[in-house]
């Protein structure tokens, strides 16, 4: 059920090199093809929309799911809407992404709406890449939406990655946090050509002692635009930082607004956003030891992309 190109965009979006031990559903040109459950870990297909509920026990200790999505015709727009319940007292890795291969002209687009709720004392580490290629002109077109509701003591590490190739994307994180619960999101985005990119992240600390940390690193090439904006929001006592640092190259734009809105008098908020072109000194250190200007570019995104 899966060919070569298929394995390529796995490993692309997901990390995978053969089928995965666990839990997991691999979607494929609107179809689910492949799913496995653990006895601590269902998936439910949903019966009013496409899309699924993976359900965690509490408790549910080192366990993964993995839900990757590959479009490998040309023409098609897929949407799905997925719901996730980890249960109180887990800890599991959840890793997504989609993979568009595009050989035609006419425009391939996946929308992904996912709702997490991660129960009070509970840890996830959810991983979200993003990858398209394709000879065709077609458009290439990757719409995430992730809500992520952060129980009571809770614990979440959420990676957002675009790796190359998407001609547009419009990224939406909405974030939640109760009491001393802790939140850190990394979105790293890389755009060339002539792709355009939203990106929308929102953190609302409700509970007490929460905490949450921003982290975002770009790179625009060529022609690209990206435009982010991040917001903040404390409603008690509680602690957020968002930092936001971009690499521009060539005829690139990037606009960054990071806001934060403190609602309470002991919520602490700090904002930060750097936006500059790959410092010479390094390209001269580089290329000092043997590496082509090219090569010493990639080298330097390479490392901070990472």
């Amino acid at each position: 059920m899966l060919n070569a190109l298929d394995k390529e965009l796995l490993e692309k979006v997901a990390d995978l090199h053969e089928v995965p031990a666990g839990a997991y559903n691999i979607r494929k040109n609107n179809e689910g093809i492949i799913r496995n459950t653990t006895s601590n870990i269902d998936i439910v297909t949903k019966e009013d929309k496409p899309g699924i509920d993976v359900l965690i026990k509490p408790g549910t200790k080192n366990e993964s799911v993995h839900i990757p999505v590959i479009i490998s015709s040309t023409g098609l727009k897929d949407i799905v809407y997925n719901t996730f319940d980890v249960g109180e007292g887990s800890d599991v890795l959840i890793v997504a992404g989609c993979g568009i291969h595009n050989p035609g002209d006419n425009e391939s687009q996946h929308d992904g709406i996912h709702e997490f709720f991660v129960r009070k004392g509970a840890r996830m580490k959810y991983v979200e890449k993003h990858y398209a290629q394709g000879e065709g002109e077609g458009k290439r077109i990757m719409n995430p939406k992730t809500i992520i509701n952060v129980g009571e003591n809770a614990t979440v590490e959420f990676e957002m990655i675009q790796i190359r190739g998407v001609d547009y994307t419009d990224r939406i994180a909405e974030i939640r946090l109760q009491k001393n619960a802790h939140f850190i999101v990394t979105e790293r985005l890389l755009t060339d050509l002539n792709q355009d990119a939203d990106s929308k992240i929102t953190v609302e600390l409700e509970g007490e002692n929460s905490t949450a940390q921003i982290i975002s690193r770009s790179v625009a090439q060529n022609n690209s635009k990206q435009r982010f904006y991040f917001n903040l929001i404390g409603k008690n006592k509680c602690r957020g930082h968002i930092q936001c640092d971009s690499i521009i190259m060539h005829n690139a734009q990037v606009f960054s607004t990071p806001e934060v809105s403190a609602l309470h008098q002991d919520a602490q908020l700090i904002h930060e956003a750097a936006i500059g072109r790959i410092a010479s000194d390094q390209l001269i250190k580089l290329m000092s030891l043997g590496l082509s200007e090219t090569e010493a570019e990639e080298t330097i995104l390479g490392g901070f992309l990472r």
